[in-house]
């Protein structure tokens, strides 16, 4: 249930010091939206929703957060495996990202609608379109482009769905999917990463020289960063692969972590311009970042002090930033970019003021759904649950 932000919001998280976040969000979610999308739109930012709905009940066991992430995917899955909304041939990699909530219900049910679901999914795996370097376009309207975006949409399903089905043959091409992407849109020595790539550098948008759009977005990083935390999970320990995703993994987080906002611990819509003018505090990034931290702190992809009180102070600072209780009891996220892109109609060209103009809204499902992943993970941090 998304809102725009027309004023800055007047309220704050102080006074709300040992809420327990993750299972307040996931209340408020049963409660405020028992369906997910009634306009029944396949859309991505629902899947990462569900995936942090499923994190608290990994985390606390509760059956009803199991079932609520059920009834909504079955709205969209049928017993034959067809999924309401979607089109394959748009292969457009957003469309894959709902498919790690189908892999979760897999695991725990043993439904076969859910292999039948995931398999409709991985035949546009199977043909998506590719940039010459071998990263897949973000979509069929977007050719020869790579956006950060996509690696948190298409490539953790495929990696997961190859290791459940025994394709191991295929993990070098996922890890193929993340160093080329990498590769394509690392600006240089800041260690951060554009938004996107455009091979063919045809976009306007695209420098002539690299392809890679204008500016670093804060989110797109969010979800690059939160992929090779994810990809890891499920790439086999012995494969030769994961090492460079770690190193990759760690040198983008190292890269965010000089351009924080040192007293909040969080980052801005472009991160690394923090003094320009209307750059603000963005929650779906900050969230994303930290949820990437924590997670990698807990699988021992990070490790040290340093990265402990970064957490923490982030966390600390993002309750009061960012989120809110009303007078139902519900939780609150605000201060989201709505979304961003760049190229379409109208034409979006990546510069400063473009990033500035998307309006801000709260309780978009892209923000909501990596705050209730960090949150799942700050719990776990204090004893209060298991992630597993």
């Amino acid at each position: 249930m998304t809102t725009t932000e027309t004023t800055a919001p007047a309220w704050s998280g102080y006074g709300f010091e040992g809420t327990r976040w993750a299972v307040l969000g996931a209340d408020t979610m049963l409660a405020r939206e028992p369906l997910m999308n009634p306009r029944d739109r396949w859309e991505y930012e629902d899947g990462l929703m569900l995936n942090g709905v499923h994190a608290v009940h990994r985390l606390t066991g509760d059956p009803r957060y199991l079932a609520y992430v059920r009834r909504n995917i079955d709205h969209f899955v049928a017993e034959d495996g067809t999924i309401r909304g979607y089109s394959r041939e748009e292969y457009n990699l957003d469309h894959l990202n709902n498919g790690k909530a189908v892999l979760d219900l897999l695991a725990e049910t043993g439904d076969p609608r859910y292999r039948l679901a995931a398999d409709r999914l991985f035949a546009q795996v199977e043909r998506q379109p590719r940039l010459r370097a071998g990263t897949f376009w973000h979509k069929q309207i977007y050719p020869d482009q790579v956006w950060l975006d996509g690696l948190y949409m298409g490539s953790v399903f495929y990696a997961r769905y190859c290791v459940l089905t025994g394709r191991t043959d295929l993990l070098d091409d996922v890890v193929r999917q993340f160093t080329t992407a990498y590769d394509l849109t690392l600006e240089g020595p800041s260690g951060l990463c554009r938004h996107a790539c455009d091979e063919s550098r045809r976009m306007s948008w695209a420098d002539p020289e690299t392809g890679r759009s204008p500016h670093v977005w804060l989110r797109a990083l969010g979800w690059f960063v939160m992929a090779m935390t994810d990809v890891l999970e499920h790439l086999p320990a012995a494969h030769p692969g994961r090492e460079r995703i770690a190193t990759q993994l760690v040198d983008v987080l190292t890269a965010l972590r000089a351009v924080r906002d040192p007293g909040t611990g969080l980052w801005f819509q472009i991160p690394d311009q923090a003094g320009r003018p209307l750059n603000y505090l963005e929650s779906s990034g900050s969230f994303m970042v930290l949820a990437a931290v924590a997670k990698s702190l807990r699988c021992g992809y990070l490790a040290g002090d340093d990265w402990e009180q970064a957490l923490e102070q982030g966390w600390e600072h993002a309750t009061r930033e960012f989120l809110s209780i009303d007078g139902r009891g519900w939780v609150n996220v605000h201060r989201m970019c709505h979304v961003a892109g760049l190229g379409g109609e109208p034409f979006r060209d990546g510069s400063y003021a473009y990033y500035m103009s998307e309006p801000v809204v709260t309780n978009d499902h892209k923000g909501v759904g990596p705050f209730l992943l960090l949150a799942a993970e700050m719990e776990h941090r204090r004893g209060l649950g298991d992630l597993g």
